[in-house]
């Protein structure tokens, strides 16, 4: 239900993109404005996660989940009506799927920390993510048949009605945790229960707390800023180099989706046999950011566009192991907290695809060559790799301690203390 869930949200997002021609010409929209057009459901999508990671938090992935679906089908049903009634129209209901569109991943990040142990997590997350990608294939490749059978809104009403069917399927099959579902073994909820590392406090406490999360705690670990930076890095490309291009297809996002799901199951595997969680994300992690910093420099030197796709297709397959690294990290590191980081992660990456997308323009007058932004692109890969692999971590961080310390670990405190006492206290230093 995740994955179909994250290929509608995907699926939805992208109609746009193949039912801009036609509008504009429609219209007499120029270039400009239909890059607005667009670009709108990015300004829906930089609000929302944070807000909605949080709610998702507090109320469960069930409620959250459902209200997304249901606001963003209804956002892309009226999508025609919007694009006949005014331009303002348009780009509220635009901006109103970004909206709704932002809880979808916190809202998966959370459902699977709590309904998966730790060494099945990395599968979960990769056929959930599947559906992610898939979601761009599907979009791509049925709008352009849909609008030669229904015209050129049939996908936004189709898709739309899609959703409204998962979310009646959606509210009738699943709950937040495993506890709460009534047709669950009691094999099956002992498994989960017990193959969980740790238990969740917060799974089956009274919800009397405050709905705000610790952000101040939450942003004073370097474990989290390691999540943001590999989540930033993995929207810059997805939103600049590769859909953009107009030889891009959908078969590397089938290749994705492929892709993400066996490095889901060999992070799995790998945990299984002994590997420390720690090292198993570093490792998918490392493959998910070098391998594409690596094939974006073979596609610099592409003298033929089939190899010039090859070498994209590769770039974005190895990219989907970054999945089983940052991405099931958040689960890792606080999994109470699952959906806010998400959503804070993911504010991050809009915000780099937004830089990146204008960046882009810029940086390509100034070099004169779309290559030097590609290599730019691949050194910032590498770069954030380093990042990841030095500051991670696969343990339960603690975020709900009293004392805060702006990116500071408890060994480098301890250090500290250590070092204050030898100094005033005139011990010798170790």
């Amino acid at each position: 239900m995740l994955a179909l869930a994250l290929a509608l949200c995907n699926a939805d997002r992208v109609v746009m993109s193949v039912a801009i021609v036609p509008l504009s010409l429609a219209h007499g929209w120029s270039r400009s404005f239909s890059g607005i057009v667009q670009s709108s459901f990015l300004w829906g999508y930089m609000i929302s996660p944070i807000a909605g990671g949080t709610l998702v938090d507090y109320y469960g992935g069930k409620v959250v989940m459902a209200a997304g679906v249901a606001l963003w089908s209804v956002a892309t049903f009226l999508t025609p009506w919007a694009a006949e009634t005014s331009l303002w129209a348009l780009l509220a209901v635009r901006a109103m799927l970004g909206i709704a569109e932002g809880v979808a991943l916190p809202s998966m990040n959370n459902m699977v920390a709590r309904w998966f142990p730790q060494t099945e997590r990395a599968r979960a997350v990769g056929i959930a993510m599947a559906g992610f990608t898939s979601g761009n294939a599907i979009g791509l490749m049925l709008s352009p048949i849909l609008m030669s059978q229904a015209g050129v809104f049939g996908p936004f009403v189709i898709f739309g009605l899609s959703g409204f069917l998962w979310v009646l399927v959606w509210l009738s099959a699943t709950s937040s945790t495993p506890d709460q579902h009534p047709q669950i073994s009691k094999y099956e909820l002992e498994y989960i229960l017990n193959k969980k590392q740790k238990p969740l406090q917060v799974e089956n406490k009274p919800k009397t707390t405050k709905v705000i999360p610790p952000f101040r705690r939450l942003l004073s670990k370097m474990p989290t800023w390691s999540i943001i930076v590999a989540n930033a890095m993995h929207s810059w490309v997805f939103h600049v180099d590769l859909r953009q291009a107009s030889w891009f297809s959908a078969v590397p996002w089938s290749v994705m989706a492929l892709t993400g799901y066996f490095g889901g199951l060999g992070s799995d595997m790998l945990i299984q046999s002994g590997i420390s969680v720690t090292l198993t994300r570093k490792i998918m992690q490392s493959i998910g950011f070098v391998g594409p910093g690596i094939a974006l420099i073979g596609l610099t030197a592409a003298k033929r566009p089939s190899i010039a796709s090859a070498w994209l297709t590769l770039a974005v397959g190895l990219k989907s192991f970054s999945h089983s690294g940052f991405l099931v990290n958040l689960q890792d590191i606080a999994p109470q907290y699952a959906g806010v980081l998400h959503g804070m992660a993911n504010t991050a990456g809009t915000f780099a695809a937004i830089v990146g997308t204008i960046g882009a323009g810029f940086f390509v007058e100034l070099v004169g060559s779309f290559r030097g932004f590609l290599l730019l692109t691949s050194l910032l890969y590498f770069l954030s790799a380093l990042f990841y692999i030095n500051f991670s971590t696969g343990e339960r961080v603690n975020f709900d301690e009293t004392g805060e310390f702006l990116c500071c670990d408890e060994t480098i405190i301890s250090f500290m203390n250590k070092f204050i006492e030898a100094r005033f206290l005139k011990l010798p230093t170790v």
